[in-house]
């Protein structure tokens, strides 16, 4: 949960990223001219794309509606305009760099080089690995509850939060997930996935952080608790994805919600005689360091590891370090309810 405290300022840098979509390289003459000809011969230099005998949105120019570009590849958006846009960027920052100037973003993003097809290789990589360590840490925490623990007679876990943990690791799976595909091809809908889906995992962690620092076991608190914000969290995700996906407001939203619940987890680690609080205090100044890699923003090393990808990596074992935590809680709340039914 607490690693994606940091998503929620990641989606901040992200959304301020996006609203700066006239980035420098994108308002050079030489760039422009070069895209302009480009989707108009459908080549850049020795480099010709077959499929820019169609227009951006898949339709054929010069022919009938059965030499339309495949689904597939109108899907995956690999049009005229993305490779005119990506082979001019290529060829415009070697010119720059042979005059000794450094990178710079084309519309609101570093010059990144693509590794069959992908477009952000090493943050998709560790899109993945967090995946899989979300996958490890919540199987891992299914087998310690219903396979090491001692249960109830009904086969339930004694521990009260096991089905939200259980929700918890859903969601987390499906914004990782998400941030590989974004990552892989940045495009409105994978845009607007990425964001829901990161919006959702951060909102639930909120409440999340709630229920679990005040301790809140009875259901009709929990849905008191729960109710008005996941309406929120609907309304907010319904805005974003069918009327405007409006940055700044995103951005506030994200920050109010990132903040909320990093106060209310270091707060609670330091009041709270819980033996493990220690991993609380781990994550939370560890994912606070690893946010300055997010500030001090630097174009990628050889076109493919920039502040952002390292990051991500960072979050692999902070991510490892919060699912223990997670068990430890739940073998430490297990004992003590046993403690009392003695």
């Amino acid at each position: 949960m607490v690693d994606r405290y940091w998503v929620g300022f990641f989606l901040v840098f992200s959304c301020l990223a996006g609203t700066l979509d006239a980035s420098a390289g994108d308002s050079d003459p030489i760039y422009r001219t070069c895209v302009g000809q480009c989707e108009k011969s459908g080549c850049v230099g020795q480099r010709c794309f077959s499929h820019c005998n169609f227009s951006s949105d898949g339709v054929s120019i010069d022919g009938p509606w059965y030499k339309q570009e495949p689904l597939y590849l109108q899907w995956k958006q690999w049009d005229c305009q993305s490779d005119c846009r990506y082979y001019c960027m290529l060829d415009r920052e070697k010119e720059r760099e042979a005059l000794g100037h450094g990178p710079v973003k084309y519309h609101g993003k570093w010059p990144f080089k693509r590794v069959y097809g992908i477009q952000e290789p090493v943050s998709v990589a560790f899109s993945a690995l967090n995946l899989a360590m979300h996958f490890h840490g919540w199987l891992s925490f299914f087998i310690l509850l219903y396979y090491k623990l001692p249960l109830k007679q009904d086969k339930k876990a004694y521990y009260e939060y096991a089905s939200l943990w259980h929700i918890y690791g859903f969601l987390s799976l499906n914004s990782w997930f998400w941030s590989a595909v974004f990552h892989s091809r940045d495009v409105d809908l994978t845009e607007k996935l990425d964001y829901s889906s990161a919006v959702a995992f951060l909102g639930y962690s909120l409440i999340m952080s709630i229920l679990r620092s005040f301790n809140v076991r009875d259901e009709a608190a929990r849905v008191m608790v729960a109710a008005p914000l996941l309406a929120f969290l609907t309304t907010h995700i319904l805005f974003i994805n069918f009327y405007k996906l409006d940055y700044g407001w995103n951005m506030q939203v994200c920050v109010v919600m990132a903040v909320a619940q990093l106060l209310l987890w270091a707060i609670w680690a330091g009041v709270t005689g819980h033996p493990s609080r220690w991993k609380l205090w781990v994550v939370v100044i560890g994912g606070g360091l690893a946010m300055l890699l997010e500030i001090y923003d630097f174009p990628p090393y050889e076109g493919y590891v920039d502040a952002h990808a390292l990051w991500h990596a960072t979050t692999i074992p902070l991510t490892y370090i919060w699912w223990s935590f997670i068990r430890d809680d739940a073998e430490f709340r297990t004992s003590n309810l046993l403690k009392k039914d003695k």
